[in-house]
C-alpha cells in the first residue's frame, strides 16, 4: 500500500467520512510494527502487547480530531502508546524489563541492594522517574534511550534544535540518575 505524506494523512484524519477511515488505515499500516516493538519492550508478553496496541489504535481513532499538528504525527501517537502502556503496567503490576544494555545507573557489588533488586523493579523505577520529567525532557529521553534515535532524527520529530535536544537529554539523565539513587538508598 502506498502511504501518502503526513499532511495528507492528518487532513484526512480530521474528516468525518470514508477518507478518515482510509487515513486511519494508513496510520495502522505505517506504525503498527514500530508501536508493537516499543510497547513490547515495556510489557510482559505478546498478548498483552497486542491488547495495548489495539487500545492505542482505538484512542488514536477516537481522538484523531485533537491532533493539532504542533508536533510530528508519530510524536503524538507515541505519547498515546506510552500513556496507555503505563496505564496497563500500573493496572497489571506486571511487566518485562526494558533492555538496559546501557544502564543509566550502576551499583557495585558491595551495595546492600546488589542482587536483591529485580530487573522488573528497576524498570518500574525507570518508568516512575520518567513521569517526573518535564514533557520535552521525557520525550527526548524516550526517543534517545528507548528508540536509539539520533539527535537529528529527534529534531525532525519534535522540531527542536540538536543542541537543545542534547541539553534536554543530559538534564533528563541527571534527574533519572538522582531519582534512581534516591530509590536505591531508600
Amino acid at each position: 500500500m502506498n502511504i501518502p505524506d503526513e499532511e495528507t494523512i492528518v487532513q484526512y484524519l480530521h474528516r468525518e467520512d470514508a477518507k478518515a477511515q482510509l487515513a486511519f488505515g494508513w496510520v495502522v499500516d505505517a506504525y503498527s510494527k514500530k508501536l508493537y516493538t516499543i510497547i513490547r519492550r515495556w510489557v510482559s508478553n505478546h498478548e498483552l502487547t497486542n491488547d495495548i496496541l489495539q487500545e492505542v489504535f482505538i484512542k488514536i481513532w477516537k481522538n484523531r480530531q485533537q491532533f493539532q499538528g504542533n508536533s510530528a504525527l508519530f510524536s503524538w501517537i507515541y505519547r498515546i502508546a506510552y500513556n496507555e502502556t503505563l496505564l496497563v503496567i500500573r493496572k497489571e503490576k506486571k511487566h518485562l524489563t526494558t533492555d538496559l544494555d546501557a544502564p543509566i545507573i550502576e551499583f557495585n557489588h558491595s551495595s546492600e541492594h546488589f542482587g536483591k533488586i529485580s530487573p522488573e523493579e528497576i524498570t518500574q523505577w525507570l518508568m516512575e522517574a520518567l513521569e517526573t520529567l518535564p514533557e520535552k525532557q521525557r520525550l527526548v529521553f524516550e526517543y534517545k534511550y528507548f528508540e536509539d534515535l539520533k539527535y537529528e532524527e529527534i529534531a525532525k520529530l519534535t522540531g527542536g534544535s540538536v543542541g537543545g535536544l542534547k541539553a534536554n537529554y543530559f538534564h533528563a539523565v541527571g534527574k533519572i540518575e538522582a531519582f534512581l539513587k534516591l530509590k536505591l538508598n531508600h
